[in-house]
């Protein structure tokens, strides 16, 4: 029985969807043919192609990027970006 548990319990942990991260800054650069951001602190980040981006989003802007880790790949593209 508490081997079926134990079992159960480590699928579950190994089909647990992965959770989205934040990361806020103010932009450096914008590159809108790219898809890419550069915030002030030098990190660089993609936008995902579906990413909604406001159409005067420049630098300077405050904003905060939704994404999600990819293990020891880094990080996948932006899925949301928000202007604060």
């Amino acid at each position: 029985m508490r081997l079926i548990a134990l079992v159960t319990l480590g699928l579950t942990a190994l089909s647990a969807p992965a959770f989205a991260d934040e990361t806020t800054g103010t932009i450096l650069a914008y590159d809108r043919l790219a898809n890419i951001i550069v915030l002030q602190d030098k990190s660089s980040w993609t936008l995902d192609a579906k990413t909604l981006v406001p159409s005067d989003l420049m630098a300077g802007d405050k904003v905060t990027l939704t994404f999600a880790s990819d293990g020891d790949n880094g990080a996948k593209p932006a899925t949301k970006l928000t202007r604060n």
